[in-house]
């Protein structure tokens, strides 16, 4: 009887991908993931608030379709278009008050850091570590600060005989937005302080030399040298203040709540939309649809202004250079 044949042994050659298959293969590896998760978390969900903006809702469930009716009462119908705009108006305040305090003062400090003075890297270190900070955290720590009544700032005040100044400073609406306007500004002044500085060591020295060589003083240094020549810096703290003032909901939502009190003179655009879509604290009601209409008008806000700003900025640092 003939022998069986022996089984082929298995092939235990590795694959070789070539070096073109395998730089496509690791590109892939790095922009797969990214790419699902901003489509799941992004895209979907942009795509989901525009469709929802178009029906009328009931609780979690859609009764009949609405056309532009949810866009319409929230821009002309009160009281909601009254909570419209004054949402609108306090993001503004947020956003000129930060560019003035927050941006005016960083791009101050880091003219002098630039100047390269004794201790830079421990203040570059204490300008930017709270940055780091959870904003949960800073909200919850200032809003103890500025308790009234055992609050470490009014007792700061009363310690050095300024006790007169003393106010409950998230309690009343003249005081209330600014105060958690203060908090961001400490909380992020590091951020363009690092990038106003990264941009004013990036110019060349010898543009500094000549300028004091032809007797120009430091202000004239600062305004006619450092200022043009960092406009690139300037426009991506610009359009970055922007999109986050009008994007602001963790720290008033931590340190005021959800119906912005008092009177909604801490409400934001941000807060006004959560509230409207899930309810809010004095009250059970909530509409989706209406919620999705602010979500889309605050986006195509804030997709519409940061564009046009970005190329006029760009225009303005060709001009400036």
């Amino acid at each position: 009887m003939a022998a069986s044949p022996r089984p082929a042994a298995p092939d235990t050659k590795r694959v070789r991908l070539s070096p073109r298959a395998g730089r496509t293969l690791w590109l892939a590896t790095l922009l797969v993931p990214p790419t699902v998760f901003f489509l799941v978390f992004e895209v979907i969900p942009m795509i989901s608030a525009l469709i929802y903006s178009f029906y009328r809702w009931e609780g979690i469930g859609r009764v009949g379709f609405a056309g532009f009716d949810n866009f319409r009462r929230v821009l002309f119908e009160q009281p909601f278009q009254g909570w419209t705009i004054n949402a609108f108006w306090n993001n503004v305040i947020v956003f000129l008050t930060l560019m003035v305090v927050q941006n005016g003062l960083a791009l101050f400090l880091a003219i002098l850091l630039g100047g390269n003075p004794r201790g830079t890297r421990f203040y570059q270190v204490v300008f930017f570590l709270p940055v780091t900070l959870a904003f949960v955290l800073v909200g919850f720590q200032w809003k103890l600060f500025l308790n009234p009544i055992i609050g470490l700032v009014n007792q700061m005040l009363g310690a050095v005989g300024l006790g007169a100044l003393a106010q409950p400073w998230l309690g009343q609406e003249s005081t209330a937005l600014f105060s958690i306007i203060f908090v961001n500004a400490w909380r992020w002044l590091g951020f363009p302080t690092i990038v106003f500085l990264a941009a004013i060591r990036s110019i060349p020295q010898d543009y500094f030399e000549a300028a004091r060589l032809d007797g120009a003083n430091e202000w004239h240094v600062a305004r006619h040298v450092t200022w043009p020549l960092i406009a690139p810096a300037v426009t991506i703290i610009v359009i970055l203040t922007f999109i986050g003032s009008f994007n602001w909901f963790d720290l008033p939502y931590v340190m005021a709540g959800l119906d912005g009190p008092p009177g909604r003179s801490t409400d934001v655009l941000a807060l006004y939309f959560y509230r409207t879509a899930f309810g809010e604290t004095a009250g059970a009601l909530q509409d989706f649809g209406r919620g999705s209409a602010l979500a889309v008008l605050l986006f195509l806000f804030v997709l519409v202004v940061a564009i046009t700003w970005t190329r006029i900025l760009r225009r303005r640092e060709v001009e400036l250079t």
